[in-house]
Order: C-alpha cells, then sequence, then structure tokens
C-alpha cells in the first residue's frame, strides 16, 4: 500500500501521529502529510469531530478537512451505517453526534499522553 497525502487539522495530526510517515507545510488550521492508513485515517478525522458535539453536515464537513465531498460522503455513511455517528433531524436541517461505539472507535487509537 502507499501512502497517500492528506490534510489534517493540526490537533488530529498531533493525536494519531501514528498514522502519519511525514509531515510537509501547515496551511491555516491544517496539516499537509502523508499517511500510513489512510481510511482509517479518515474515519478517525470523522469521528474526532464530532466527539465534542453535534455538528451539522457543513461543519463537519468543513472542519473534518476531507477535501473530496463524493469521499466525505461515503466515510459519513459507513459511520452512520455501523452505528458510530447517529443522524438526527433538527428543523431543516441533519445534525450527527458520535454514538458510544463511535467512541470506543476513536478511544482505541488515541494515544495516552503521560
Amino acid at each position: 500500500m502507499r501512502a497517500r497525502l492528506t490534510y489534517l487539522p493540526v490537533e488530529v495530526a498531533d493525536k494519531f501521529e501514528d498514522f502519519i510517515i511525514s509531515r510537509d507545510e501547515q496551511v491555516l488550521d491544517a496539516v499537509k502529510a502523508r499517511a500510513r492508513d489512510f481510511s482509517t485515517l479518515s474515519l478517525l478525522k470523522l469521528l474526532y469531530q464530532v466527539r465534542c458535539g453535534p455538528m451539522t453536515f457543513s461543519e463537519l464537513y468543513a472542519s473534518s478537512k476531507i477535501r473530496m465531498k463524493r469521499s466525505f460522503l461515503n466515510y459519513l455513511r459507513l459511520c452512520t451505517d455501523y452505528g458510530f455517528v447517529a443522524k438526527q433531524n433538527v428543523g431543516s436541517n441533519v445534525s450527527y453526534s458520535i454514538t458510544d461505539k463511535g467512541r470506543t472507535m476513536l478511544n482505541l487509537f488515541m494515544q495516552k499522553s503521560n
């Protein structure tokens, strides 16, 4: 499997350093990096963003830094299908929040700081 280039929020890059081969330049609040396991890292990016509270689709898309909307939709669908993220209708918007199963998945990969 070859390494792929991706953009990560700075905080996510710090938490999931095991997935990063090399860091390149930092652009605003994102780090350009080469990643080992691209798919797992993309799932973790989504889960990490909704861990604090519910987010609308637009907020989640912008904060996840998954640049291709089609890829974002695929990872979001995977998260909802596996029960990592719950989808709720709030008026005319849709809100996404992390479930206990998603929090467990996220905690499996987070490094514990000393």
